[in-house]
């Protein structure tokens, strides 16, 4: 049997112009939205680099935002812009950036009451 592996996310929200917006601005990246199932969905643009998953802001009856519930990563390459970016948008830190063994984490809670985290990979001495 092979291994499981995640292919998508869906984050739920309850404006989907607000969300958009502050994921597009946050992100820098566009959305194709469409109704699917009867749930307005604007889908993240999928990587052109081959690595990662891809996902959709969802809204609907059968999605409500959280900050109890699984926890999305998504990687950039500087934690410190993206929640300037985040902060300057209409979100707030939910949990300050820290360093493990991977790299960096922080977590902040989006205009629809999510909380997503953030990953910058740590970066060896010589760069």
């Amino acid at each position: 049997m092979p291994t499981p592996a995640v292919v998508f996310f869906e984050i739920p929200v309850l404006d989907m112009d607000r969300a958009m917006n502050f994921y597009r601005k946050v992100f820098a990246c566009e959305f194709d939205s469409m109704v699917v199932d009867g749930n307005d969905m604007a889908f993240f643009p999928m990587s052109t680099q081959g690595i990662g998953i891809s996902g959709a802001l969802a809204k609907g009856d059968a999605y409500r935002p959280t900050t109890d519930g699984v926890i999305i990563y998504v990687a950039t390459d500087s934690i410190d812009a993206t929640l300037q970016d985040v902060l300057m948008y209409g979100g707030h830190l939910h949990y300050p950036k820290t360093h493990n063994e991977f790299g960096f984490v922080a977590e902040f809670i989006d205009t629809e009451g999510n909380r997503i985290a953030l990953f910058e990979k740590r970066r060896s001495e010589e760069e």
